[in-house]
């Protein structure tokens, strides 16, 4: 008896929850996926540019954007193509937080924690403000490739996108 009225409260309680899951489409995802690589692309490569100008060494903006294109195009253009990819097999009214799988949600988390870490440390802002400019530049760059695909309203499938 207990069990079951356990399991009926869990099952009425889970049904309801369901409504208000914010179910969205996929160009809604594409859009999402695409501003959230932007954004936080220039907010990095902003940051890193001050901590540049700050030190008087803003000719160190030059290697961070040349490492940045070459980790953008040798790696994240990869990551951002299976990205896209998954989002398009997506079915309608998928929730708005799977723009990202669960796992890239914990390397994002793992992420700002690193970055985190690195501020409290006493390396010189000079190179955080290298690898700052050059992880931000490479987001935004690869950022185009949702952007491609929201723009195209793409369905069909992404190959050299």
């Amino acid at each position: 008896m207990g069990l079951s009225f356990f399991l009926r409260g869990v099952l009425l309680v889970t049904g309801n929850l369901k409504r208000f899951k914010p179910g969205v489409d996929k160009r809604v995802h594409l859009l999402l996926s695409g501003f959230l690589w932007t954004a936080v692309g220039l907010f990095l490569l902003f940051r890193g540019g001050r901590w540049l100008v700050e030190a008087e060494e803003i000719w160190l903006i030059l290697p961070a954007l040349f490492l940045g294109s070459g980790k953008s195009l040798l790696i994240l253009d990869n990551v951002a193509k299976n990205g896209v990819r998954r989002i398009l097999q997506f079915g309608d009214n998928t929730c708005l937080g799977a723009v990202y799988s669960f796992r890239t949600w914990l390397l994002v988390l793992a992420m700002m924690g690193s970055g985190f870490f690195l501020r409290q440390t006493s390396l010189p802002r000079t190179l955080l403000g290298c690898v700052y400019a050059a992880i931000g530049w490479s987001l935004f760059l690869s950022s185009r490739l949702a952007w491609r695909a929201w723009l195209k309203g793409n369905v069909g499938k992404v190959t050299g996108t």
